[in-house]
């Protein structure tokens, strides 16, 4: 009786297996680069008053400043992470933890506005590139029962960073100095590379897709199931095969202006441009605003902590709802409700510290949890080869957001609003994005059982092709 032919199809390969050790690992390495860019990103919130006070600088000027690095995230996230489709999610993962770092490391040496905003805007470059590749890989290596969490997970890094950004800065500024933080968010990324190289893999699809060496495609697989052959088997039909989506001739980036995505995505980047927006304009100006009403330097770290811890602690919930219960209700659910709670943050301001301190965790529940699961919900909603570049182009759209958050923020403040009607007016785009989420649900929801294999409309299947690049028989590129 003749053995039947090996045959390893993603994603059903990963999909139908338990978690290992090895791809914890993944999760754990992607999610370190996450923690670094959390940690970079916030640590200007607290270093800007101090770089203020030194430099002789306007409230006015800080805007830029914290909107540099946001404006070089959406170079990376737009032009940067589409780049994976041709190096690999790994490679483009270690360029950019490189060119972060060293960008951080430079600006310890800037004396002026100029030359910080424009290695703040290299830095958010990096930061850009990095991102979305580390939030593919993640879904790649997670079953997708599990996908919506474990991206969950790794994003709570990076608001990880943000709550060590606080604690470093009440530690280390006022003894020695804002460019401390320069310090250990320039020496964290450089350190982390060499673990990267070693530890960190490349992603199967895009292996597979580029036509890698079988052998060292085998080797991935059996880092995930062990019981498989310690070799490759010598056969004529193709050992692996990738389901896709749209054809294998589309760039993953062109895909997302088809019919077929098209809708999808432009709903994806309306909620993220609203709750970047939320999410800059409450973690760089909610800083200044407690310092301005007067309260201390470990009260201004534990209001602003807490919004970040609001967020992780959100995570616990939504990340295994979007699993069990869908993604488009859990996340419109969660942006209703951030609605009120930005509203009584409003309130709060003439309350007691402890009421205040509460609607700012119960906020940052529901704009920074919030943000984690946008990003989990876009990783669901995209296939594997198109993973990386939609959460990248969906992050960069939403920048544009991110952006303007602060700015406004900053202009009303500039006209007196008080915080409280900052606060109140902060509350509306919540509930603007809990409809359109919906919406996005009702359009997709029902009609995708299977979004990484379907997509949000039934296609044809594409050829396949084969190691040597001839035609295969099977539901998508195969080795």
């Amino acid at each position: 009786m003749s053995q039947q032919p090996l045959r390893l199809h993603l994603p059903d390969f990963v999909d139908e297996r338990r978690m290992t050790p090895y791809q914890f690992r993944v999760v754990a390495l992607c999610g370190l680069v996450m923690f670094i860019d959390g940690f970079d990103t916030q640590a200007i919130s607290y270093m800007a008053p101090h770089i203020a006070d030194e430099w002789g600088l306007s409230q006015n000027a800080l805007g830029p400043m914290f909107s540099a690095a946001l404006v070089g995230l959406m170079v990376g996230y737009m032009a940067l992470s589409p780049l994976s489709d041709r190096f690999g999610h790994k490679r483009l993962v270690i360029a950019a933890t490189a060119v972060f770092g060293l960008t951080t490391l430079a600006a310890l040496w800037a004396d002026n506005v100029t030359e910080l905003v424009l290695l703040r805007f290299v830095t958010g470059m990096g930061l850009g590139a990095a991102a979305p590749s580390a939030v593919a890989l993640t879904g790649e290596f997670s079953p997708k029962r599990l996908r919506a969490t474990f991206v969950l997970a790794i994003y709570c890094g990076f608001s990880v960073g943000f709550v060590v950004a606080g604690l470093a800065a009440g530690w280390l500024i006022e003894d020695h100095g804002w460019r401390s933080l320069l310090w250990v968010g320039a020496a964290a990324p450089i350190l982390l590379i060499p673990f990267l190289v070693r530890w960190l893999p490349e992603s199967p699809v895009f292996m597979i897709r580029r036509n890698t060496a079988p052998e060292r495609v085998y080797a991935v697989f059996r880092r995930i199931d062990g019981t498989l052959p310690p070799s490759l088997p010598e056969q004529k039909e193709p050992v692996f095969s990738v389901e896709e989506s749209d054809s294998g001739e589309r760039t993953a980036l062109s895909s997302l202006f088809t019919r077929k995505w098209l809708w999808g995505t432009v709903l994806l980047w309306v909620v993220f441009m609203i709750n970047l927006a939320e999410f800059y304009a409450l973690q760089s100006w909610l800083p200044s605003i407690m310092t301005d009403l007067g309260h201390p330097m470990n009260v201004v770290v534990a209001a602003t902590t807490l919004t970040t811890v609001g967020g992780i602690a959100a995570a616990f919930v939504t990340g295994p709802s979007m699993d069990r219960l869908g993604p488009y209700r859990t996340l419109a659910v969660l942006y209703l409700v951030g609605f009120g709670c930005l509203a009584l943050t409003g309130v709060a301001f003439h309350a007691p510290l402890w009421v205040l301190l509460t609607a700012n965790f119960f906020a940052g529940c529901c704009v920074s949890g919030g943000q984690k699961s946008l990003i989990a919900l876009a990783a669901v909603f995209y296939p594997a080869r198109m993973r990386s570049t939609g959460v990248g182009w969906a992050l960069g759209v939403g920048r544009v957001g991110g952006i303007l958050g602060p700015i406004l923020v900053g202009a009303a403040l500039t006209l007196n609003w008080s915080p409280s009607t900052v606060f109140y007016a902060m509350a509306v785009p919540m509930l603007a994005a809990g409809v359109t989420v919906a919406l996005l649900g009702v359009r997709y929801g029902p009609s995708r059982q299977d979004a990484d294999r379907t997509g949000p409309a039934p296609d044809t299947e594409a050829p396949s092709l084969s190691h040597g690049g001839g035609p295969a028989v099977g539901p998508g590129p195969s080795v």
